[in-house]
């Protein structure tokens, strides 16, 4: 039996089939619901090993590693590569038959299909930055209430020792007092869970060699470190560090067109968790006495912006080279002649 393709235009509880030969001739459209069983019996129906495009949109996980499971050949989408919205006519259809003539070609805009482990140390990577960010909102709004009766606390941190006790003994009214209350355990929470998935974090990445190595970059600790290699994964899947900064989207956009040149602000394309890491770590003029030199030379010519954006690539550097050999040896050299 000849090959066949498949198109699986995903969704949150129904999905569309749509199956072809390796002529290109339509053979089945088919929608099911989002079942593993009926999902299976859809994709058998292509035989065995059947090549299988599916966009990497809500939940895919579940779908992908069936279909792998069961032999298929699967193809994980990025969605920024088919430019959809620019289409006059969307619908489930069209984006199956869409996903078909690309696998045809070979020109479907592939995405990286990580492993368990790697998914396991993102979910809670994510999952910490996810806690940081709701935890100022519950803090906020603690100050928002003694603000409403023009009370001024004696320290700016009321999260720390005096903070703590001002809050213990101010007077409120019931309601404000109960919402504070609620606030502060809310607060506990928070910091409750972060301590464990910052312990489950460091258990994971005790053994990592990468993870330990770009700890050595000035900037870059235990947090950032977990964002890096949670986030970039297998680091054999790029060819080079320019590779890996096109990739975090913080190389410039370019046109060219017969003599003409044009670099234009950095793509943003890529993963904005490690593109965040790589600004943040070097947020403080960090990174190392040869990265401030260039930073400090950039800024004087260019601005701090694009310093600031030039001191990340470096950085990220220093990253995929740890991440790669489990040392910095340009680091390692000169620490040895200081």
């Amino acid at each position: 039996m000849e090959r066949q393709y498949v198109a699986i235009d995903l969704h949150k509880n129904r999905s569309l089939i749509v199956r072809d030969n390796a002529a290109g001739e339509e053979l089945s459209v088919l929608r099911i619901d989002n079942d593993p069983v009926t999902l299976l019996a859809a994709v058998a129906e292509a035989g065995k090993e059947p090549e299988v495009a599916i966009e990497a949109a809500y939940g895919w996980y579940w779908a992908v590693d069936l279909l792998q499971e069961a032999g298929a050949h699967v193809h994980l989408v990025h969605p920024a590569g088919l430019n959809w919205e620019e289409r006059r006519v969307k619908n489930d259809y069209r984006d199956g038959r869409e996903l078909l003539d690309r696998m045809h070609l070979g020109k479907l805009p592939e995405a990286w299909i990580s492993p368990h482990d790697v998914r396991e140390l993102r979910e809670l990577v994510r999952y910490r930055g996810t806690l940081v960010a709701q935890r100022p909102s519950a803090k906020a709004q603690v100050k928002a209430v003694l603000a409403k009766h023009g009370l001024h606390p004696p320290v700016d941190d009321l999260w720390g020792p005096g903070g703590t006790r001002y809050l213990d003994e101010v007077a409120l009214d019931e309601p404000y007092a109960m919402k504070v209350a609620s606030l502060r355990e809310l607060v506990t929470v928070f910091n409750r869970e972060l301590a464990l998935v910052e312990a489950e974090t460091r258990r994971r990445l005790a053994d990592d060699a990468g993870y330990r190595a770009i700890q050595v970059i000035n900037g870059v600790g235990p947090i950032l470190a977990a964002i890096f290699v949670a986030e970039i994964g297998d680091i054999g899947r790029f060819e080079s560090p320019q590779h890996l900064c096109s990739w975090a989207g913080l190389t410039p956009k370019h046109r060219e067109s017969d003599e003409k040149v044009w670099r234009g602000r950095i793509t943003k394309k890529g993963s904005t968790l490690v593109r965040w890491a790589a600004i943040e770590a070097i947020s403080k003029i960090r990174g190392g006495p040869k990265i401030q030199a260039d930073y400090h030379r950039i800024a004087e010519r260019r601005g701090k912006n694009i310093a600031r954006v030039a001191a990340a690539r470096k950085l990220l550097t220093l990253v995929y080279y740890g991440l790669r050999d489990g040392e910095i040896r340009c680091l390692e050299r000169a620490d040895e002649a200081g």
